[in-house]
């Protein structure tokens, strides 16, 4: 990459996260980003450490079915291993990928999205982890009104 397109490409950065933040500061809107990549940090590592688990059973962790008994027993070893492994616990269906395509199909996730980031601390609990996951997305406040003014200005 050129000089030039990297100038490019951080102008284009720059613009496009000016018009997500809208009224909201700067060194706020950092705190909604960096939780996001966390969350989509923790999301990836959930997942491919979890297909790793499963591999053996010819299962994708995204195609376990949460509902069935089959799918919360599966769950609950994983659960368990990672929670030991990772530290944390994240479901198939609260996975960034899967959250950020049910919002990509207009589906409303502001409830979900709170309670998912909720559920990360909590899977900690009782752990070794416990202390490094308490209050970690404490400064991303998804009812902040600078979100929008009303609950789908801020779930878009």
């Amino acid at each position: 990459m050129t000089e030039e397109q990297k100038k490019k490409l951080e102008q284009q950065l720059w613009n496009i996260a000016n018009e997500l933040r809208g009224k909201m500061a700067a060194d706020e809107f950092r705190d909604y980003i960096l939780g996001f990549i966390f969350f989509k940090y923790l999301s990836e590592k959930m997942k491919l450490y979890a297909d790793g688990l499963l591999k053996h059973d010819g299962v994708a962790y995204l195609d376990l079915d949460e509902a069935s008994d089959d799918g919360i027993a599966i769950l609950e070893e994983v659960r368990a291993d990672t929670v030991r492994q990772l530290g944390y616990f994240l479901k198939p269906s609260e996975l960034f990928t899967v959250i950020a395509a049910r919002a990509a199909n207009g589906e409303f996730i502001l409830s979900d999205l709170i309670a998912v980031l909720n559920g990360i601390e909590q899977s900690t609990m009782g752990t070794e982890s416990e202390e490094d996951f308490i209050s970690l997305f404490e400064d991303m406040d998804l009812t902040n009104s600078k979100l929008g003014r009303s609950e789908k200005d801020k779930n878009d």
